[in-house]
């Protein structure tokens, strides 16, 4: 199990620490072959309520990064050994659900625990809503000695790869990130706004939901947040260093 996860996270290291420019980045993942998948936490509910939203990421991560990611976003149920296979769970939803099962809660904390990544996104676009309740719930079950907190605005995932001092999202429901932290990294991010309903698309190429006045810069900051939780994700010993940030300051404002 730990050797899905870890190979994942491997074949990406060399990424995180080169910047190619967007044409050769989407050259590159274009030619390449698939090295990375986006994977929805698959439960007993509304488990993909923006089934176009994660795909037009992966999209945009082929486009401006040099990640080769599939662009067939995988379904994994926790309760099995197949999330190993993926760095980054997406957790996404719009009501309450049955509390996981107990296999379930042992292998998702097995998986945060040994490097892995869990977004949650709440659909609903609600802070205190159904969902984010019932995921609170079983986050607690996870990890009981641990507490949900905000993620502070210096935190490395908001420079991972661009700048960024807004969240994005279809709806402004809370102008923060939450997480939780195990072993002083940040292995779960939680966003109340509906990040994925903000970047769908439909078959035609158009927006599926209004994200108010903020327009496509709305959208771009919420592409941005989900290229830089990849990153993170993926980068599992990136650091704030110093000879990067010119570079990055240079770059990606």
């Amino acid at each position: 199990m730990q050797h899905h996860l870890y190979s994942a996270m491997a074949v990406a290291l060399t990424l995180c620490t080169t910047w190619p420019t967007t044409a050769l980045a989407e050259t590159f993942a274009e030619q390449a072959e698939p090295d990375f998948a986006l994977a929805l936490v698959r439960y007993q509910g509304s488990y993909n309520p923006r089934p176009n939203g994660l795909a037009r990421l992966a999209w945009e991560i082929r486009r401006r990064t040099s990640i080769a990611v599939d662009l067939e976003v995988a379904a994994a149920d926790p309760a099995t050994d197949v999330i190993f296979e993926y760095p980054l769970l997406v957790w996404q939803g719009d009501t309450d659900f049955p509390p996981l099962g107990e296999a379930a809660v042992i292998r998702l904390r097995r998986h945060l625990s040994m490097g892995g990544t869990l977004l949650v996104d709440a659909a609903d676009g609600l802070a205190d809503g159904a969902f984010l309740r019932a995921v609170k719930r079983d986050l607690a079950r996870t990890f009981p000695d641990k507490s949900i907190e905000r993620i502070p605005s210096n935190h490395v995932l908001y420079k991972s790869y661009y700048l960024l001092d807004r969240h994005g999202g279809r709806v402004a429901a809370q102008p923060f990130l939450e997480g939780l932290f195990v072993e002083n990294r940040l292995a779960v991010v939680i966003s109340a706004n509906d990040l994925a309903g903000a970047m769908a698309r439909d078959e035609f190429g158009q927006w599926e939901y209004d994200v108010g006045a903020g327009g496509m810069a709305t959208r771009e900051t919420t592409f941005r947040l989900g290229v830089n939780l990849v990153m993170y994700a993926l980068c599992l010993d990136y650091k704030e260093d110093q000879v990067h940030i010119p570079f990055i300051l240079q770059r990606r404002r």
